[in-house]
């Protein structure tokens, strides 16, 4: 059920003409209390789409209430008329939720927006929509909910944990424009625990920075990323806050290994981890590097274990390392072992869609992972079609 398996959340998605093809493109959460602490991490592209704008100002207090969100048009680079279609979505949403029986103020509600740059929504649609979300509002929401947030995806995003006497549930959507900064896509969390908004705000940058912060499938920052946790309270339990991160990391890393999955056009998954660094921020320099090389990505999805390539990537970074003495791993054979020829490459099996890189820096004791994908004609088609 998504953002809906946590008590005291409905949710709803469905079609209000947005999109030319006719498929859902509004969705709408909602809390019904009885606490409506929310936080959020928001892109730090240059050019901040205007959801991005009004959600930012709008959850700086710690509170939230509900979130509207279109896909078909992401109302970014749209200037002042975009930030007052923004204004005017939390306008509409907290106007027929009152009528409704649910008294919220626009200030309580967070806008997102997903689709493409450079046009203005069409309102009209947009407020039928919000209407009709109002009116359609149910506490088993979330499927719907997650199927309208999507775009380019294939599948919806969904991810539900069972805490010590709460939950959390989440939903996502991203296919292209995957790379940190923060999120690069839009997600939705919710949880019926009763945890205080700075100690949820933590929580969520704690997750993020181990999740969404460490995908990156082809380097693309979009102006619209936006991850938002909601909590209410509803279950009565107060979880310490290392437990509750513990369980909200394991949900921002299971929707952040589904976007990976849904990325455009890949076949395969990559994971590349970058062992004994010589410190956190070495290893993702050195892992992201290697992840953004196009170079390797072709490679994989000709199911190459090219290893120069990772090399080749790991020599533009500025991380500590001896080029002599770094080894190699692809699916468990080290085909470079001192920086030279390893193991042969004729051993590794590339045939499954999962890939794993392991690199070895050997200059301290910081290890972390980076998740990719390989680079497809699809990917081409995709890019080249969307505006279509």
């Amino acid at each position: 059920m998504s953002v809906t398996a946590a008590q005291g959340f409905r949710a709803i998605g469905l079609a209000a003409g947005i999109k030319a093809s006719g498929k859902p493109d509004v969705a709408l959460i909602v809390n019904d209390g009885p606490t409506d602490h929310a936080a959020a991490v928001f892109t730090s592209n240059r050019f901040p789409a205007a959801p991005v704008l009004w959600s930012r100002q709008a959850v700086s207090d710690g509170s939230a209430r509900a979130v509207i969100v279109n896909s078909g048009g992401a109302n970014a680079c749209t200037g002042a008329q975009g930030f007052q279609d923004a204004h005017a979505m939390a306008e509409a949403t907290s106007h027929r939720l009152t009528e409704a029986g649910t008294e919220i103020g626009a200030g309580d509600v967070l806008v997102c927006s997903t689709g493409l740059i450079g046009e203005l929504l069409p309102m009209d649609k947009v407020h039928a929509g919000i209407d009709e979300c109002v009116a359609a509002l149910t506490y088993d929401g979330g499927e719907s909910a997650a199927l309208a947030i999507m775009t380019t995806d294939s599948v919806p995003k969904l991810a539900v944990r069972q805490g010590e006497g709460y939950v959390i549930g989440g939903m996502a959507k991203g296919a292209g424009m995957l790379a940190p900064g923060l999120a690069t896509m839009l997600v939705f969390i919710t949880t019926d625990a009763d945890i205080p908004a700075h100690e949820l705000d933590q929580a969520l940058r704690q997750a993020t920075s181990v999740s969404f912060d460490r995908i990156d499938s082809d380097g693309c920052m979009s102006t619209n990323d936006t991850v938002i946790a909601l909590a209410n309270g509803a279950s009565g339990s107060s979880p310490d806050t290392g437990a509750f991160t513990e369980v909200l990391t394991d949900v921002c890393i299971d929707l952040a290994r589904q976007l990976i999955a849904d990325a455009e056009g890949a076949s395969k998954d990559i994971a590349i981890t970058v062992h004994a660094a010589h410190s956190e921020a070495d290893g993702l320099e050195a892992a992201r590097a290697i992840a953004r090389s196009n170079l390797l990505k072709c490679a994989i999805h000709g199911e190459d274990p090219n290893w120069g390539r990772v090399l080749s990537a790991l020599g533009t970074t500025s991380a500590v390392f001896e080029s002599d003495e770094v080894d190699v791993a692809i699916n468990g054979v080290t085909v470079c072992r001192g920086g030279g020829v390893g193991d042969s490459r004729d051993d590794v099996d590339m045939s499954e869609r999962d890939v794993l890189i392991d690199v070895y820096l050997k200059a301290g004791e910081s290890t972390v992972t980076i998740w990719t994908n390989d680079l497809t004609s699809d990917y081409v088609y995709e890019n080249s079609a969307y505006s279509t």
